[in-house]
C-alpha cells in the first residue's frame, strides 16, 4: 500500500496534467464554438475530471478496489463536481474581480485548481477509490 504523501505527490502530477486537459479544452471550445469562458468552462472541466479519473484509476490509486467502470466513473465525477464547484467559484471570483484573469481566463483555472485540490483529493482517496471497501492508509 502506498504511503499517503507519495498518493498525494502522484495526485498532483495526475492534476497537473488535468490542469492542461481543462485549460487546452477551454481554449478550444471558446475557439472552435464561440462559447464564452463561463460555459466553455463547464465543458472543459467534464473533459479534464475524466482525464484525472482515468489517471488517477491505474497511476494514483492503481491498488484499489474496482467498481463496475460506469459506476465508479459516476462516483469520481459526482466528488470532483464538488471539488469543482469550490474551483468554478474561485474561477468566476478571479474572472469576475480582476482584468488580468478575465483577459488570461488560464490564470482563474490555475487559483481554481489549486482551491479545489484539497477537497479533491480527500474524497477521491477517501470515498472514491478504497482498498477492501477501506480506504486507504
Amino acid at each position: 500500500m502506498m504511503h499517503v504523501s507519495h498518493q498525494f505527490f502522484r495526485f498532483c502530477i495526475v492534476g497537473t496534467i488535468g490542469f492542461v486537459v481543462d485549460a487546452g479544452g477551454l481554449y478550444l471550445i471558446m475557439a472552435a464554438t464561440g462559447a464564452g469562458p463561463f460555459l466553455a468552462r463547464f465543458f472543459s472541466f467534464v473533459l479534464a475530471a475524466t482525464a484525472t479519473w482515468i489517471l488517477n484509476r491505474s497511476y494514483t490509486f492503481r491498488a484499489s478496489r474496482r467498481e463496475p467502470i460506469l459506476l465508479e466513473w459516476m462516483r469520481y465525477l459526482s466528488y470532483a463536481s464538488v471539488g469543482g464547484a469550490i474551483n468554478y467559484g474561485v474561477y468566476v471570483l478571479c474572472l469576475l474581480g480582476f482584468d488580468f484573469a478575465r483577459t488570461h481566463p488560464v490564470i482563474g483555472v490555475a487559483a481554481g485548481s489549486i482551491a479545489g485540490l484539497a477537497f479533491n483529493f480527500l474524497a477521491t482517496r477517501h470515498l472514491v477509490f478504497r482498498v477492501n471497501g477501506r480506504r486507504e492508509r
